[in-house]
C-alpha cells in the first residue's frame, strides 16, 4: 500500500515553472512603474526646462522721489567754525572740554600759565592806587596854595604886602595846578596799565567764542601754546568748536542742471549715516562760481529741523524737490517696480522667489511713485520678486535667476 501510495505522486511541471513567471511578471510591472515615476520626476522636476528670470527687490520708498527734479551729493559743513587759540604765549595749565562738549559764548574752555602776567596786573593795579594818592596830595597841595594865593591878591589891594609875595604865592599856586594836572595824568597812564595787565591776563584764559560743540581736542595740559605754533612741538589751536546750528549740505549741482535749482527751493536730505531719516531742508545759496575743473556750482543747503545726530563732515544726500514735501508723505512708503505687476485673473500678483521656484502673491496697489508703484498688502520689504518674463510665469515655476 504504501509503494502505491508513493508512485502516485508526481510534480506537476506547469505549477513549478507558473509561479516563477508570474513573480519576474509582477516585478517586471513594479520596475516599468518606477521607471517611470523617476523619468516624470526628471522630466517636469529635477530636469525639467527652467524660466531664466530677472528679479527685483521690494523696497521703501519715499513719496518724494516722485516730484524730485535732481539729485546731488555732498557733504554737511559747519558755517561757523574756529580753531580757539589764544594770543599770548605760555603753558597750557588747564582745560576743562573735551570732544564733543557743548560750551557757551563767552565760557572758560582752558587756561595758560599766568603767575608772571597776574603779578604783573597786581603791580599795575598797585601802582594805580599810588597814583591816585598821590593826586589827592596834589589837589590838597592846590587848595592851599589857591586859598594862600587868594589871601595874598587881597593883602596886596590894601597894600599890606609887597608886590614880591604876592608873586611868590601866585608862582606856588601855578606849580600846585601843574602838580595835579600831571597827577591826573599818572592816574590815567596807571589806570592804562592796569588795563593792558588785565588784557594780558584774559589772554591767558582762552574762551569760546560763540555757542558751540567742541569737535577736536588739539593740544593737551603741558603743551605750549603760541599763536603761530612757530616753536617746535608747540600747539597753534587749544581745541577746534563748530556751531552746530550754522550746519548746511554743500552740495555740487552740473552747470547743466543749474537751472533747476534757485534760492528758497524745498529740498530733502538724506545722511549716508541715517539712511532711514529723511530731513527737510532749503536751498539757501548758490555760490556765483564755477568749479572749472569739474564743471560744477556748489549750492548750500539749510536743514530745518536741526537735530543732534547731524555732525560736520557726514556724506548727504540731496534732493531737489518741485514742491514742499506734505505732512502725509513724510513716512516711507512700500513700493516694488511697476513691471513687476502682472495682472491674472481680474486680480494684481506679483511673483514672489522661494528658491528655484515662484510663487504667486496677490497684492493691493496704492498710488505711483515715480517708476514705482505703492503696494499696501501681499509683501513686505525686503521681499524677492520676478521682473520679467512675466509671461511665461506661474505659481510654482521652476526658474533661474539671470546672470548678470
Amino acid at each position: 500500500m504504501a509503494n502505491e501510495d508513493l508512485t502516485k505522486l508526481k510534480i506537476e511541471k506547469k505549477d513549478r515553472q507558473g509561479a516563477p513567471r508570474a513573480h519576474k511578471r509582477a516585478l517586471f510591472w513594479i520596475v516599468l512603474f518606477l521607471l517611470f515615476v523617476v523619468a516624470a520626476f526628471l522630466l517636469w522636476g529635477g530636469l525639467g526646462p527652467r524660466v531664466e528670470i530677472e528679479t527685483t527687490t521690494v523696497s521703501q520708498v519715499y513719496p518724494s522721489q516722485g516730484f524730485t527734479l535732481l539729485n546731488a551729493s555732498g557733504y554737511v559743513v559747519a558755517q561757523r567754525k574756529a580753531a580757539v587759540a589764544s594770543k599770548a604765549t605760555g603753558r597750557l595749565e588747564w582745560l576743562g572740554v573735551e570732544e564733543g562738549s557743548r560750551v557757551r559764548a563767552g565760557e572758560v574752555l582752558a587756561r595758560l600759565e599766568n603767575r608772571d602776567v597776574a603779578a604783573a596786573r597786581e603791580q599795575a593795579a598797585a601802582n594805580l592806587v599810588t597814583a591816585k594818592a598821590g593826586l589827592e596830595q596834589a589837589r590838597a597841595e592846590q587848595d592851599d596854595a589857591g586859598q594862600a594865593f587868594s589871601r595874598q591878591k587881597e593883602l596886596l589891594s590894601q597894600g599890606i604886602v609887597a608886590q614880591s609875595e604876592y608873586d611868590v604865592a601866585e608862582a606856588r599856586f601855578k606849580r600846585a595846578k601843574a602838580g595835579v594836572a600831571g597827577a591826573d595824568a599818572a592816574v590815567n597812564s596807571a589806570a592804562a596799565a592796569l588795563r593792558g595787565a588785565d588784557v594780558a591776563l584774559e589772554y591767558t584764559l582762552i574762551r569760546a567764542p560763540f555757542d558751540a560743540v567742541v569737535l577736536t581736542k588739539d593740544a593737551d595740559v603741558g603743551d605750549i601754546v603760541t599763536p603761530l605754533g612757530a616753536a617746535a612741538n608747540a600747539k597753534a589751536a587749544v581745541v577746534t568748536i563748530a556751531d552746530m546750528k550754522s550746519l548746511q549740505v554743500e552740495a555740487d549741482v552740473s552747470e547743466a542742471n543749474l537751472g533747476k535749482v534757485k534760492e528758497g527751493q524745498p529740498c530733502e536730505i538724506q545722511l549716508d549715516a541715517l539712511p532711514d531719516v529723511r530731513f527737510r531742508g532749503v536751498l539757501h545759496t548758490v555760490v556765483p562760481t564755477a568749479d572749472r575743473s569739474k564743471a560744477t556750482v556748489m549750492v548750500k543747503v539749510r536743514f530745518l529741523d536741526p537735530d543732534r545726530r547731524i555732525l560736520p563732515e557726514m556724506s548727504a544726500k540731496v534732493a531737489f524737490l518741485e514742491r514742499p514735501v506734505a505732512e502725509t508723505e513724510q513716512r516711507p512708503k512700500t513700493s516694488v517696480s511697476q513691471s513687476a505687476v502682472a495682472a491674472r485673473g481680474g486680480k494684481q500678483v506679483v511673483y514672489l522667489v522661494k528658491g528655484d521656484r515662484v510663487v504667486e502673491a496677490v497684492v493691493t496697489l496704492g498710488k505711483r511713485i515715480g517708476d514705482q508703484v505703492e503696494i499696501l498688502s501681499g509683501v513686505r520689504p525686503g521681499d524677492s520678486v520676478a521682473l520679467k518674463p512675466l509671461d511665461k510665469l506661474k505659481d510654482g515655476t521652476k526658474i533661474k535667476t539671470a546672470e548678470k
